[in-house]
């Protein structure tokens, strides 16, 4: 199959208006994809390269290249070149990987150009991008959405369920199964304003802290011990705590959902950031390990004795989790049997305000009866915590890729120094609406002092409000810190930049405000 008709559906998906028509276009290319080509074209299709990053940028990309009079790409050589790029590395590979990506841009057309350009530096943007080439998967293959969606959660890979189910058939999926040793696709939450919204929502649940660690799946299958993260990369190696704890557990057969955290000497959680750079890192891990302990805190589990859990309610699955897991090792939880009663209302809130005290990011409230649906963000999850904003200005924007093409979109974010300077303390481009796109692209073009073709310099003059989860160290901005998912919840155009923030008022604290979760922020832990 050629890549140009992939392009061409790409534009049809992004300019249809309504889902139905968007899953419409893509079931009838499936449809018609050969077998060996259907993993290519379903991940192409939902916006992902089966390599995963392979470290080619805009800047990359930013050279013109003449494109192809006609189209003669196909999908499996684009396939074959993308994995050459993915696969050099080391000495004397830059000149390589340039070489391989001129030659795949020159082979495409224009239309090609686009879709491959979007494609690697991960801007393909046709709306819902995996929910809609799921559904689009099921409507080509007869089977129903629910059916692949589980598949899709059992194994983990989307292009490999579609490529079974659109040759062999909806029976296909009787073959994806729970088994200990295939990590599962985690079961992700929903945002709550405040405990009492969760708990009108959820009815009877569990109310749980919410942990900023490093998301873990263990599984056990006799003296075979793999832990996977939440994007089911396996990490068993750098964790050798984890192993000889899960190794000591009294059962033999399981699959557990935990996070991985670090306690200081005074008994608080260290930063995520800390704890990523530990499970990050792939060498001399005795070191690594002595330097940073890190423990597992469990709040699930999804198989007990080799029988899959999975579809058993809440409760039964904590009663579980107890008998395989001590209690120094489960996460802290109240339960809430009646959500009308004040004195539980009050108990779960005052559980809330004691998990920040002792330093988490917030609570987890799980309704009691729900299962585990992996690989979706369900309405029995929602985690509630504190979201700050700050009143920032901004200090330079950068041209937009993409859908962004032509505005000024990921902006350069300052608090207010001593000597009326401006300190930047990061960047961010979420939770920007067409509208405010729009609006900050003419505003900022007002206050341009200069363009270089990708950044342009501005009056720092705009204030905007930015929401963010927090601060992190980071040797890449003036004062050490960087902001942790940042987004922008608004401009301020009726405030002077005298009145922004200040990096005092960063550094210390002090007295943040605080706005409701709002969509566009990525999340960590077991949110």
């Amino acid at each position: 199959m050629l890549l140009a008709r992939l392009a061409h559906v790409s534009e049809q998906v992004a300019a249809a208006s309504a889902r139905s028509g968007k899953i419409a276009v893509l079931a009838e290319l499936f449809a018609a994809t050969s077998p060996a080509e259907a993993p290519l074209v379903i991940a192409y299709l939902a916006g992902r390269l089966p390599q995963g990053r392979i470290g080619v940028g805009w800047r990359s990309l930013g050279a013109h290249i003449p494109p192809a009079g006609h189209a003669t790409l196909t999908v499996t050589d684009t396939g074959h070149a993308l994995d050459a790029l993915a696969q050099a590395t080391g000495p004397g590979s830059r000149a390589g990987r340039q070489r391989v990506l001129l030659d795949l841009m020159a082979a495409a057309t224009a239309p090609e150009q686009r879709f491959l350009a979007r494609l690697i530096t991960g801007e393909v943007r046709q709306g819902a991008l995996d929910a809609i080439a799921l559904e689009a998967v099921a409507k080509a293959s007869g089977a129903s959405a629910a059916d692949v969606r589980r598949a899709v959660m059992l194994d983990g890979s989307l292009p490999r369920v579609g490529q079974a189910v659109l040759t062999r058939g909806p029976a296909a999926l009787e073959t994806f199964r729970l088994r200990v040793g295939t990590p599962v696709q985690p079961m992700l939450a929903h945002t709550a304003k405040s405990v009492p919204e969760a708990l009108a929502v959820l009815g009877p649940c569990a109310v749980e802290e919410k942990l900023d660690g490093v998301r873990v799946q263990v599984h056990r299958q006799g003296d075979d011990i793999h832990v996977y993260t939440r994007s089911l990369d396996e990490i068993t190696d750098r964790l050798p705590e984890v192993r000889e704890i899960a190794r000591n557990l009294p059962g033999d057969n399981f699959i557990l959902d935990g996070e991985v955290i670090a306690l200081d000497p005074r008994g608080r959680p260290v930063p995520f950031q800390d704890i990523a750079s530990r499970v990050g890192s792939r060498v001399d891990v005795p070191t690594a390990a002595a330097a940073r302990p890190v423990a597992p805190v469990f709040f699930d589990v999804l198989a007990a004795d080799g029988d899959s859990l999975l579809d058993r309610p809440g409760h039964e699955r904590h009663d579980a989790l107890g008998r395989l897991v001590p209690e120094r090792l489960r996460v802290r939880r109240t339960v809430v049997t009646d959500p009308a009663d004040p004195v539980e209302r009050q108990r779960a809130e005052a559980f809330f305000a004691a998990a920040l005290r002792r330093g988490h990011e917030g609570v987890m409230a799980k309704a009691l009866d729900a299962p585990y649906t992996a690989g979706r963000r369900g309405r029995s999850w929602l985690k509630v915590k504190p979201v700050h904003t700050l009143d920032l200005v901004v200090l330079a924007a950068e041209w937009g890729h993409g859908r962004r093409t032509g505005l000024l979109s990921n902006l350069h974010l300052g608090a207010r120094a001593p000597d009326g300077t401006f300190v930047m303390l990061g960047k961010t481009f979420k939770g920007l609406t067409d509208s405010m796109l729009g609006w900050q692209t003419a505003r900022l073009s007002e206050l341009a002092l200069s363009d270089d073709g990708s950044t342009v310099r501005v009056r720092p003059e705009l204030v905007v409000e930015i929401a963010y989860d927090g601060l992190q160290r980071s040797p890449r901005y003036p004062a050490g810190v960087t902001l942790r998912f940042a987004r922008v919840v608004r401009h301020r155009p009726d405030k002077a930049a005298a009145q922004a923030d200040t990096i005092a008022h960063v550094l210390t604290g002090g007295a943040p405000r605080t706005c409701p979760p709002g969509p566009g922020v990525p999340q960590s832990g077991n949110g």
